[in-house]
């Protein structure tokens, strides 16, 4: 392990680099003092979550887990993080970059550092990403495609490799869309002619809204979530709430982990709460299936299973539940005991969700 420390030492000046730098320079000098190395990250559950009041999301709050070489499995845990350390050191020397899925499977040749699964090493790199205030994308590291896409009066710009170009996402797109890039903040916002951004869990109902000329007639920018949304996704959605002035709403199912979803874009996820401010839109509303919408519109249901009973429950005493609207949603959920899809909306016909239920949810909300 110390060689291993002493090479990291030679690392280059860039910002990026010498954030990570710090890290093993540190485990380095417990080290020499004879010290057992450790490292220490917020705790990353809901009990450790507060609400910031001045950015309105929700961030780590003081409680702490050590990373320590203490036992054979936090010192093995310790070799992984400086291997880590030392592979993203020479990708951003020679400027490449890598996915999550291949930094698991490069760990294959790394001496009695191999990963055993791949959430294993994603939230190493949450750990690093904590631990330096930067981002997996400041250390060229981006997730399997995603598939999340924009369709809308938008245009922009964006980076390629073979330079610029420009794109109407409304005009220059297929019906899926404009697809949302790994780093979004490489796309610069040219011209819109929007009133509101709609996010929508399931490409099902994007294809309904998009068939119907929803976007067209509300001038909505549809952004499709692919269920729960990845980071780039959250960005974008910040994005365009922040520098187009846009309202944003969020219309995803009726259960509990598509209530997770709607929190994951408002107020951030409690895994990411390091990344609050850089992907949470807090302003965003809930214009989803409601449980009380289940009952006033006779929906069709499933029974709610065991684990949706558990996933409610714990909302509950979730902070990002905590007002009176979630808590009595859910109380009503878990006493009727049934949950519905966006889709079930189609029991009035295909028309129904852009027709009536979206334009009366949306004036509710005051968003248009």
């Amino acid at each position: 392990m110390q060689g291993q420390l002493e090479g990291i030492k030679d690392m280059s000046s860039d910002k990026d680099i010498e954030e990570m730098e710090k890290i093993a320079l540190n485990l380095y000098d417990q080290l020499k003092n004879h010290e057992v190395p450790r490292v220490e990250i917020p705790t990353r559950t809901k009990t450790n979550i507060e609400f910031d009041e001045s950015s309105r999301v929700w961030k780590y709050g003081d409680r702490t887990s050590e990373r320590s070489a203490k036992s054979i499995r936090g010192a093995y845990r310790l070799l992984k993080l400086l291997y880590t350390i030392d592979f993203f050191k020479h990708q951003l020397e020679e400027e490449r970059s890598s996915t999550l899925r291949e930094l698991y499977y490069i760990s294959e040749n790394w001496d009695k550092a191999q990963f055993r699964e791949q959430q294993e090493s994603d939230k190493l790199i949450e750990d690093l990403e904590i631990i330096t205030d930067l981002k997996r994308e400041d250390f060229h590291i981006r997730p399997e495609e995603d598939g999340a896409t924009i369709v809308g009066p938008l245009e922009i710009k964006e980076k390629t490799r073979r330079g610029t170009r420009e794109i109407h996402c409304q005009e220059d797109v297929g019906e899926g869309g404009y697809q949302i890039p790994n780093n979004p903040d490489d796309v610069e916002f040219l011209d819109h002619g929007a009133d509101f951004v709609i996010a929508i869990e399931t490409g099902g109902m994007r294809d309904r809204l998009v068939e119907n000329g929803f976007d067209e007639e509300h001038n909505a920018i549809i952004v499709h979530l692919k269920g729960q949304p990845a980071r780039s996704t959250r960005r974008i959605i910040k994005r365009l709430e922040s520098e187009l002035d846009l309202p944003v709403g969020v219309f995803t199912d009726a259960d509990p982990w598509s209530y997770r979803i709607f929190s994951s874009v408002t107020y951030g996820s409690i895994k990411s709460a390091h990344l609050s401010e850089y992907i949470a839109t807090p302003d965003a509303k809930y214009i989803g299936v409601c449980p009380s919408d289940i009952v006033e519109y006779d929906l069709p249901t499933d029974e709610l299973s065991d684990q949706d009973i558990k996933a409610l429950e714990s909302e509950l005493s979730d902070p990002r539940f905590e007002d009176e609207f979630w808590q009595n949603e859910i109380e009503l959920q878990l006493d009727i005991g049934k949950k519905s899809e966006q889709q079930s909306l189609a029991k009035y016909g295909l028309d129904y969700v852009t027709e009536t239920y979206l334009p009366e949810k949306l004036s509710e909300k005051e968003i248009i």
